[in-house]
C-alpha cells in the first residue's frame, strides 16, 4: 500500500504517471473518456424520470465492486421496480433511501469514491470531484495491484491521489474527472 503521507517526490511521481497515461491515450480514448461522465449524467436523468441527482445517487450507491454495465442494470431495475436489489445490504439500503427522497449527500460517503462518483455523474463539469477507484490508483502508482488492498478507504490516501489527479488536470487544462476518465479508458484497454 502506498503511504497515507507522501513526500513531494512521491506526489510528483504519481502525477507524472497520470500525465504519462494521458499522453498514451489514443484520440478515440480521449474522446470517450471526456464524454464518459456526460453519458452517465444523461443515463442518470433517463432512469430517474429527469431527476439526475437521484439517478446519480442510486448509480453511485450501487457501484461498489460492480462493472459499469452491471451498475446500470441494477440502477435501472431499482427505478423500474421501485426498490433496489442485487447488491449488499448497505448498498441497497442507501439506494432505497435515495429513491425515497433523501438527498444523496446525506446517504453516501462524500469524502471517498462513492460520493465523488455521485458528484461527477450529477455534474460532469465539477472542478473538484475525482473518482479514485482501483484503476485510478494503479495508474498513479504504475502497478497493477490485482486483488491486493489499495487502502482507498483511508481519507488521507484517497485525497493524496485525488490531489495528484487535480495537479495533472491543471497541467493538461481539463477538469479532474475527465483526466480520470480518459486515463481509466486507456488503462482498461491497455494491450
Amino acid at each position: 500500500m502506498i503511504p497515507v503521507k507522501s513526500t513531494e517526490e512521491q506526489r510528483a511521481a504519481y502525477t507524472q504517471a497520470i500525465l504519462d497515461k494521458w499522453k498514451i491515450a489514443t484520440p478515440d480514448q480521449k474522446r470517450r473518456g471526456r464524454e464518459w461522465y456526460v453519458t452517465a449524467h444523461e443515463f442518470a436523468a433517463r432512469i430517474a424520470a429527469g431527476d439526475t441527482s437521484k439517478g446519480a445517487g442510486v448509480l453511485a450507491a450501487l457501484s461498489a465492486n460492480k462493472s459499469w454495465a452491471e451498475n446500470c442494470r441494477l440502477a435501472r431495475k431499482a427505478f423500474t421496480h421501485g426498490m433496489a436489489s442485487g447488491h449488499v445490504r448497505d448498498a441497497v439500503t442507501k439506494a432505497n433511501r435515495i429513491m425515497a427522497g433523501t438527498h444523496p449527500s446525506e446517504v453516501l460517503p462524500m469524502h471517498i469514491k462513492t460520493g465523488c462518483f455521485y458528484l461527477c455523474i450529477a455534474d460532469p463539469d465539477n472542478s473538484e470531484a475525482v473518482v479514485i477507484d482501483r484503476h485510478a490508483h494503479d495508474i498513479a502508482v504504475r502497478e497493477i495491484y490485482g486483488q491486493r488492498d489499495r487502502g482507498l478507504g483511508a481519507v488521507g490516501r484517497y485525497n493524496l491521489l485525488a490531489n495528484c489527479y487535480r495537479a495533472a488536470a491543471q497541467k493538461i487544462g481539463e477538469v479532474p474527472s475527465k483526466v480520470q476518465a480518459v486515463t481509466w479508458v486507456a488503462h482498461i484497454e491497455r494491450k
